[in-house]
Order: C-alpha cells, then structure tokens, then sequence
C-alpha cells in the first residue's frame, strides 16, 4: 500500500538528510570555520531537499486511506460544528493537514464479556455483574454482548462518546439493564427454565436502549449465574433428595414390572397348562369315544357269533382258567387216572395222579366235561381221585 510504504519510507529520507546535514555542516566547519559552516546550512544544498521533504510529508499527511472494516470521522477547524457532516468510508481520502483530522472507528462486530475469570473479559480480575433477585438472593452473572458501531450514526457516536462508547456506554449500560432485570425474578425463577425469557428480555432492552446511539446491540448472553453458597447448598440438597425419590420411585417401578412380568408369566404358564389339560382330557374323552364304540362292536359281533355257536361260551371259560388253573376235559363216561403235574420239576421227580371212576351212562348225549386241576398244596398226597 502507497500510504504504508511512505509511512515506512519517509522517516529513513528524514534520518538520512539529517546524518548527511550534519557531516556537511562538520565539514565546512572544519575546513572553512564557523560562520561559513552557518551561512551553507542555509544554502541551495541543503534547503532545496529539506522543502522536498516537509512537501511529501505534508502530501502524506494529506491523504488518510480507511480500510473496508472501518469508518473515519473528520474533526476539521475548517468546516462548520467543528466536523465534517460525512464520514469517510472505506478508501482513500484527502484532508487538510494540521487543519483536518481523522478519527477512526472499527465497523466489524465486537464482542464485550464481563466475567468473574480475570483471563475472559475485557478487564483484568473479577469484572461479574453481582445483582439481588426479588426474594434478596443475591447471584452472580458472567454475560458477553454482542456489538457493532452503526455506521450511519457514526457523527453521533463521536459526538456523544468519542473513544469512550465502550468504556462510559456500553458497560454501565450492560450493567445496569442487567440488573434491573434480574430484580425482577425470584431466584428459583432465575434458576429455572425462565432463563432463556431473562436473555430475551435483556437483549430487547439493550436494543432499545441503545437505538440511534451510533452502537447497535445484537446478541445477549447470559453465559453464567453463581448463587450464594447457602443457596447453593440448599439446591444441591434439594436436587440430591430429588434424586433419591427418582431412585425410588425408579425401584418402585421396577419392582413392579418384575411382579407383572412374573403375574404374565404365571397366567400364560396357568393357561397353558389348562389349554394342556383340556386337551388331554378331549383326547381322553375322544379315545373313550372310540373304545366303547370298538368295544359295543365287538360285543355286537362276539353276540352274533354266539348265538350261532352256543359253545363258544363253554371254550372261553375254559381258556379263562388258564394259567393258575389247569383242567382237562374227558367224557363223562370214560374211566381214567391221570397223574398230576410235578410239586417241584426242580427238586423231586415224583407225580401225583387223578383217578376218574367209571360213571354209569345216564345220559342220552354225550358231553364232554372240564375237570379242574388246582396247584398242589405244601403237604400233597401222592393221589387225588376226581368222581
């Protein structure tokens, strides 16, 4: 840039002419004495590049380049109210030197913080904002603001505050708006989801505070409340007996989804096992069904045989004596002894026998007739007669 090389440039040019002024004027006074040396200090020599330099001195003075993020206010004794009506906006100006000067103001965004960390605000130490609630709870607030100069009323602000806007505005104004309004809530209030309507209400305040002020206010923020130490106490009391009746209550349910899951788990178990239990007792009663049913068949047809076969009877009830009872089946007229089965096939070899005496025939049809063989008893005779 023209206006930073000059900057840079002519203060070496005036280091410059006055080392080489002084060796010529330590020259001449050498050589020549001292009222020579004098009178060529006011020589062509030396005047004509000392006129050059006070001349782009003054063509440096002359001009004020202003940067795209700021504004310049022009204090001129040449022009009415002792300012210029129009700021200087970005770009390069001429002024009158020694008559006319250039007050510059940033145009960006800025940010104030108060806090009680001596290294985050703008001060050094502790720069919170100490207010009392409606209740007289008295808490501590750490906030940030932020800002911009409104270029339009630029005149005003250099007016009204000059250099000090932030110093001697902003931060009573902050200080006070805040205050005000945290007077108006309880410290439970404060405490509470109503913090968010408190940051709402302080930025709408400042932004009417400070309409036409030459600083337009944006952004609140509330970024800390510290309570007193009792207070805190008394929360953190309160917030731990909260908890503790979260915990229960949190059991509580616990427990109760445990003794209904079990009560489910019983009831299906119940109502299986009925479901279970009537289906059994349907297939039970449908297996009875079918064996009576199997069963009045097979009388039906056992019925029908025996009316065609009266003896049939006669051969089952001897088929049921079977195996404990042993019979033989001889005529009724025919003599006979048998010997009985073995006491002990093991032990002894001896026999028993059964002597059938001859009956006379008395009948006129010949039947045959089932004799009974009973097991031996302890004390068996070697002979049993059957008549």
């Amino acid at each position: 840039m023209v206006h930073s090389l000059l900057d840079l440039i002519i203060p070496w040019i005036w280091f410059c002419f006055g080392i080489a002024s002084v060796y010529y004027f330590a020259r001449t006074l050498w050589l020549h004495g001292i009222w020579v040396a004098l009178k060529r200090l006011f020589s062509i020599q030396l005047l004509l590049p000392a006129v050059l330099l006070v001349v782009l001195s003054f063509i440096k003075a002359s001009f004020v380049f202003i940067y795209p993020q700021q504004i310049g206010v022009v204090v001129s004794l040449i022009s009415e109210n002792g300012i210029r009506k129009e700021p200087f906006k970005a770009g390069l100006h001429w002024i009158v030197p020694l008559l006319e000067e250039v007050v510059i103001y940033p145009i960006y965004w800025q940010t104030y913080t108060m806090s009680g960390k001596p290294t985050e605000g703008q001060k050094l130490g502790d720069d919170s904002i100490v207010a009392r609630t409606a209740d007289g709870q008295e808490v501590i607030i750490d906030c940030s603001l932020i800002f911009i100069v409104d270029p339009e009323n630029i005149i005003r602000l250099h007016i009204d505050w000059q250099e000090r806007y932030i110093e001697d505005f902003i931060r009573p104004a902050l200080r006070a708006v805040t205050r005000t309004h945290i007077s108006q809530y309880t410290v439970d209030e404060v405490n509470s989801n109503k913090r968010q309507e408190i940051t709402n209400s302080l930025e709408q305040t400042l932004i009417n505070v400070t309409k036409n002020s030459g600083v337009i206010f944006k952004t609140y923020f509330l970024r800390n409340i510290t309570f007193s130490a009792g207070y805190a106490e008394s929360v953190e009391q309160k917030q731990m007996a909260e908890q503790g009746a979260i915990q229960k209550e949190y059991e509580a349910k616990q427990i109760e989804n445990l003794a209904k899951g079990e009560a489910a788990r019983i009831k299906i178990r119940a109502e299986g096992e009925a479901q279970a239990i009537l289906i059994k007792a349907k297939a039970e009663a449908k297996a009875r069904l079918v064996k009576a049913e199997a069963e009045a068949k097979a009388l039906q047809l056992i019925a029908d045989v025996v009316e065609k076969k009266r003896d049939l009877l006669t051969y089952n009830y001897i088929d049921k004596l079977s195996p404990n009872l042993r019979v033989m089946i001889l005529p009724h007229n025919t003599p006979l002894i048998l010997p009985l089965p073995s006491l002990d096939a093991d032990k002894t070899s001896s026999s028993n026998a059964i002597e059938t005496p001859l009956q006379p025939n008395t009948s006129t049809q010949a039947l045959p007739m089932a004799v009974p063989v009973y097991p031996p008893t302890p004390k068996p005779s070697n002979e049993r007669k059957i008549p």
